[in-house]
């Protein structure tokens, strides 16, 4: 049967409104009394029956709560003392009788005076509230166990045996949660629904002081661990002393001067080292800079100061592994042995001044950095791997394509967490050398933007006057650079920026001809691909009209990288036979070619099938190679416009109208009426819209598509040109002619028209191509027309 707890009576009592909390019956608790009309309040009741009623507002801000500010729900207190506390609060010591709801106020002055109602609580005596109370007191237990803060005379009180109602509210009042969860508790009058919530927030509430706890444990394990170590320590060190014996950390300091010796750095440097090796041993391991200080002397001792790779400079031995490992290249070869040849020279140069005078002679620029521009393919990465090899030297390489760090080159300062140093010092530490041979690829892809401008700290490490004492923010000391033989490479010039351009050498790779991609092929490429798919070299044959097809019929490139790929598809071909246990031919003939690399993808050549009127032949250069570029000129009826598209650079754009003024300029001569252009629109297009193109070098090619267009007369398709040309009519000198001829060669182009200017350029052109192309130099846009355009 329910047991009814108290009964309905409405009573007009002084009330106090409490900011923050909320009192609940069965609760004894001391209170702070500050504002006036509360102190007044709870004066008047305890001058009289004592009782006062507590009810909480909603919020703690608000000064003089008025009605609307106060919570619906509260309780009827019995002040049992009061105690006053300086000039303006006092404390009162109150006990909860029962639970109210405001029924109105009926005073605010001199203190608040309500009408409230005084409820009623209902328990059911059944199995359900004494299993909740049971949960409730034993999790109880256990927040008292972890130590959980609550007053002496309320844990006798509940130990010794509470009401089910005395209990949620007892455990209610003691709970760490917020205001308004405790109001709701205040709020339900059931005792079932009342420790149903209790036990949930008392459940939370020791799960969270639960871990606190055992966060708060195993950090005082630690502490302790760490103290009783550094106790531990101390002690074995003073009796280590004391038995003359080295301790663990004494012996590695003195391990770490012992590697400072042997190190041989510079006096400076080594004063240094010395100095954070004195930092080092005066830290405790587990302070934070122990790690910091240790790693940089790591670092400091790795770098080859004082250890070089012996020179062992043949310059016949270069010479033979050069050309084993490259075929063609003869200008390139030849430069660098020359430079072999005075780097040979100086060493030979120091010995004796050094044997002489017994010291090392003056410091003197370091050796020229070499850059190697060209297309894709063409060895130039190779080739550095070759003049390692001839020197006997460590090769380190690494690709700069992208980096846009400035510290990827210096490095981060020590201050940073994760600092390193610079890309730079990182290779020459790995390679345990302070000479070698050191290829930074892709240069002209090097790139800068918030964090700095790589290129620009590369101007003291690619400097031969002051790379000496190359400077890593890591280090904090200078690094010797000057003996490293440091080689660069691009595609283009264009995009290195000019100092730095400006500090290196530079040696530009053409592209290979066919004979060079046959020779090529046959050397070394295709032995290379046999070993590389599982089958022996030199098993298998490759017939030169084989190799030839592959060159004609399915590459099309300057370099040889796409040549090797169609090369490695056959191998892969054979490969997969002979794994099949299939029988497979001895020799790859032209009619195996296309069994193992299906149809054809080019045209023996790139030339026009037949003259035509309105297009010529241009030659250009790209950082892929060389290229052989059609222009197209159409008329129609128009007002005289220049309709330019092709995705045309702004210098292109400008030598297209100059070539159309000299056309405009010279009427009379080619035959035209005087207005011949003003009721005519003129459309000049370059296929292949999606590249860009750009350059003066089209200038000529341009004039005589107008030409044609406009004489009716066709042009050669055989014949090509390159050239940039003046409002006069004259044939400038450009540039990359070798690549541009190698390209109209390998288009079937069978006459190249040339400034004269540019005669000089074909002395590096190889003897096959000088012998397949009619050369003709011209200084006149007047002599183009005479030589490319059918009478």
């Amino acid at each position: 049967m329910p047991v009814i707890l108290g009964t309905n009576k409405q009573k007009i009592v002084p009330l106090v409104p409490i900011r923050e909390g909320v009192v609940f019956p069965h609760v004894e608790t001391v209170l702070s009394i500050g504002r006036p009309r509360s102190i007044a309040a709870t004066e008047a009741a305890y001058k009289t029956d004592k009782i006062v009623a507590f009810i909480t507002q909603k919020k703690i801000n608000t000064a003089n709560p008025d009605e609307s500010d106060l919570y619906q729900f509260g309780i009827l207190a019995r002040v049992e003392k009061l105690i006053y506390s300086g000039k303006t609060g006092m404390n009162a010591w109150v006990k909860g009788i029962s639970r109210i709801e405001l029924d109105s106020i009926e005073a605010q002055r001199p203190f608040i005076v309500a009408k409230v109602n005084e409820l009623s609580e209902v328990i059911e005596d059944s199995p359900e509230i004494k299993l909740l109370s049971k949960g409730v007191m034993d999790n109880f237990q256990k927040l008292v166990n972890l130590g959980k803060s609550i007053d002496f005379l309320t844990i006798t009180k509940l130990m010794e045996g509470s009401s089910p109602n005395e209990l949620a509210d007892q455990v209610a009042y003691i709970l760490n949660i917020p205001t308004s969860e405790k109001q709701k508790i205040l709020e339900t009058l059931s005792v079932k629904d009342r420790l149903k919530r209790v036990l949930r927030l008392l459940v939370e509430e020791l799960k969270v002081l639960s871990l606190e706890r055992e966060i708060e444990t195993k950090t005082q394990g630690r502490f302790d661990k760490s103290m009783r170590e550094t106790v531990l320590r101390e002690k074995k060190k003073a009796i280590e002393e004391e038995l003359g014996e080295l301790g663990g950390e004494d012996n590695e300091t003195k391990q770490l001067e012992e590697r400072i010796r042997k190190a041989k750095m510079p006096k400076e440097i080594s004063s240094k080292a010395q100095k954070e090796l004195k930092r080092l041993a005066n830290l405790n391991p587990a302070h934070p800079e122990f790690s910091y200080i240790r790693t940089y002397l790591d670092v400091l001792l790795d770098m080859p100061w004082s250890l070089s790779t012996p020179n062992k400079t043949s310059i016949q031995k270069a010479s033979r592994i050069l050309n084993e490992d490259h075929h063609g290249l003869k200008k390139i070869k030849e430069r660098i042995i020359e430079y072999l040849a005075v780097m040979k020279l100086k060493e030979q140069s120091r010995k004796s001044l050094l044997k002489r005078n017994g010291r090392e002679p003056k410091e003197v620029a370091g050796p020229t950095i070499l850059c190697f521009i060209g297309p894709p393919g063409v060895g130039k990465t190779s080739i550095g791997k070759s003049i390692a090899r001839s020197l006997g030297r460590k090769f380190i390489r690494i690709s700069l394509g992208g980096v846009r760090d400035e510290a990827e080159i210096r490095g981060h300062r020590r201050t940073y967490v994760g600092s390193m140093p610079g890309r730079i010092i990182q290779g020459i530490k790995n390679s345990g050398s302070n000479n070698p041979v050191f290829m930074l690829d892709e240069i002209d892809k090097i790139g800068s933007d918030f964090r700095g401008d790589p290129s620009s700290a590369l101007l003291e490490a690619l400097d031969p006057e002051q790379n000496s004492e190359f400077s890593d923010h890591y280090l904090e000391v200078p690094f010797d650079l000057s003996k490293v033989m440091f080689i660069t490479t691009g595609n283009i010039l264009d995009t290195i920026p000019p100092a730095l351009r400006d500090r290196m050498e530079i040696i530009h790779f053409a592209g290979y001809t066919e004979d060079e991609k046959f020779q090529i092929a046959k050397k070394f490429l295709w032995n290379k691909q046999l070993v590389a798919h599982g089958l022996k070299s030199k098993s298998i044959k490759i017939a030169d009209v084989a190799v030839l097809e592959v060159i004609h019929r399915y590459t099309r490139e300057a370099g040889v990288r796409e040549l090797e790929r169609t090369l490695a598809t056959i191998a892969r071909k054979i490969a997969r036979k002979k794994a099949e246990r299939k029988r497979i031919k001895r020799t790859v003939i032209k009619a195996d070619v296309v069994e193992y690399l299906g149809q054809r993808k080019y045209s023996e050549t790139l030339a026009e099938k037949k003259d035509e009127i309105g297009i010529s032949t241009g030659l250009a250069y790209t950082q892929a190679g060389g290229e052989i570029m059609f222009i197209e000129a159409l008329l129609m009826p128009g007002k005289g416009n220049l309709l330019l598209t092709g995705k045309l650079g702004k210098v292109m754009q400008e030598s297209a109208k100059a070539a159309f003024s000299y056309v405009r300029s010279r009427w009379k001569k080619l035959g035209l009426k005087k207005d011949f252009y003003k009721y005519l629109d003129v459309h000049i297009h370059v296929p292949e819209g999606a590249i860009p193109k750009d350059g003066p070098s089209a200038g000529l090619a341009i004039a005589l598509a107008l030409i044609s267009a406009f004489t009716k007369k066709s042009s050669k398709r055989e014949v090509g040109m390159t050239g940039e040309i003046t409002l006069r009519g004259r044939a400038l000198e450009i540039g990359g002619v070798k690549e541009k001829i190698i390209a109209a060669h390998r288009a079937g182009l069978k006459t190249i028209i040339l400034p004269k200017d540019n005669k000089k350029d074909l002395e590096e052109l190889p003897y096959k191509v000088k012998k397949d192309i009619k050369f003709v130099f011209v200084s006149h846009m007047d002599e183009v027309i005479k030589l490319a355009l059918n009478k």
